[in-house]
């Protein structure tokens, strides 16, 4: 069996590292979970949103707009931004599901591995469509807004959403690298 020395000078066998016992890794798991079902519900809510009422004149009530030449382009930029909506449904369950299963190698007492730095890389790119996606919804609402019908979408650039981008890339490569150098110790110890 391999084994390493800890900070007291023991031998400790690596393949029996102990479970994390962070309380806060069932509660990130269990949270992890349901904003998948919320994820997947949201994107029924706007499937049904586009699918099953259409109806301008519902539309029109919805958001208390009054007929105006204004009206039809604020329509079809509101379906456009809800269509972009179901784009956004399977991007955020890219983070979701892989984050899952990071907290479960957590769990495990594992969390530098491969895996892992394969995950965050594919997280890292799903927050950045994530990031793309908010920007064209913002330009779509800038451009069917008018002072008739004002629009205000809570989208468009956001430095925390690029800065998690770029530290979800960094901390991928991290990731990498840390799995390499633990290989390359085990081999050697």
């Amino acid at each position: 069996m391999d084994y390493r020395y800890s900070i007291i000078q023991e031998e400790v066998p690596i393949m029996s590292r102990p479970a994390s016992s962070s309380a806060a890794l069932p509660i990130a798991y269990v949270a992890l979970r349901i904003l998948i079902v919320l994820n997947w519900l949201m994107g029924a809510a706007i499937l049904a949103l586009l699918v099953v009422l259409p109806n301008e004149q519902w539309i029109m009530a919805a958001f208390k707009l009054s007929p105006s030449p204004d009206t039809d382009r604020l329509i079809v930029g509101l379906r456009a931004v809800a269509g972009l909506g179901l784009v956004g449904i399977p991007l955020n369950y890219v983070v979701l599901e892989r984050l899952v299963a990071i907290v479960e190698t957590v769990r495990a007492g594992d969390p530098f591995v491969a895996a892992n730095a394969a995950r965050l890389q594919a997280i890292a790119w799903a927050l950045l469509a994530l990031q793309l996606l908010s920007l064209v919804i913002h330009a779509i609402a800038k451009a069917v807004s008018s002072p008739a019908h004002p629009l205000h979408l809570d989208a468009g650039f956001s430095i925390n959403g690029w800065l998690a981008v770029l530290l979800t890339f960094v901390l991928a490569r991290v990731f990498a690298e840390g799995t390499l150098m633990r290989e390359d110790l085990e081999g050697t110890v």
